[in-house]
């Protein structure tokens, strides 16, 4: 499954809750989700535990209308429009959480 979030984890509580919920697969990370993918953000550790059980991934266009393409956590893997389209594709469920 591929979990969708794109609200930043300090306005709402998706990104917790799919981490949790989440049992392998793939988180994609958008707009402003992107923030969770950062350097020293809160969610830094939560993201770098998950790792062993799920890929992560972040839109590099919304990382650089950010401008924290260059603080990105290692082990997070930034794709472009066509790579959010492949993981649509690849995946049999996605989940946009709210």
């Amino acid at each position: 499954m591929l979990n969708i979030i794109n609200k930043t984890p300090w306005d709402r509580p998706a990104l917790d809750a799919a981490l949790q919920c989440a049992d392998g697969g793939s988180i994609l990370l958008i707009e402003d989700g992107v923030y969770a993918a950062t350097r020293g953000s809160a969610s830094e550790a939560r993201l770098k535990d998950a790792m062993g059980r799920l890929k992560i991934y972040a839109l590099g266009p919304d990382l650089e209308a950010r401008g924290v393409a260059d603080r990105l956590t290692e082990g997070v893997t930034v794709v472009g429009y066509d790579g959010f389209v492949d993981l649509v594709a690849e995946n049999k469920t996605c989940q946009s959480w709210l």
